[in-house]
């Protein structure tokens, strides 16, 4: 692996038409794959089902959440999106931000384009 990946719910259309965004727009030159494909550990699986993750080109890095969509943003090739990455990992902004994050994956079936397939499910 030789750029980093960015790991999704390939079964959610919210988190599809983000991933679609982010591949036009942020960072055109990261590889997206869904879970569903394989390729991922089962530990990586399983955060993956509830949250967005990057996973560094070492292959020993993994961030998942809000620490991936920063890490995305910083990434970019577009300078426009480095504040915003660097401000997401900063003291006051990094609380709420997770908790934005929590509450918009919890609710991603009720987004624009989110369907049923979309909900979270509790663990059992």
């Amino acid at each position: 692996m030789s750029t980093p990946v960015l790991v999704y719910d390939g079964d959610c259309a919210f988190c599809s038409s983000c991933v679609d965004f982010a591949l036009r727009r942020v960072a055109p030159g990261i590889a997206a794959v869904p879970f569903q494909d394989g390729g991922v550990t089962d530990e990586q699986r399983a955060r993956a089902e509830n949250e967005v993750l990057v996973l560094h080109p070492d292959g020993r890095r993994v961030w998942g959440g809000v620490d991936a969509v920063a890490v995305l943003l910083l990434a970019s090739p577009h300078s426009a999106w480095w504040p915003l990455g660097a401000l997401l990992r900063t003291g006051p902004v990094r609380p709420v931000a997770m908790a934005a994050y929590r509450w918009v994956a919890a609710n991603r079936h009720r987004m624009p384009g989110g369907t049923a397939a979309c909900r979270i499910r509790p663990p059992e």
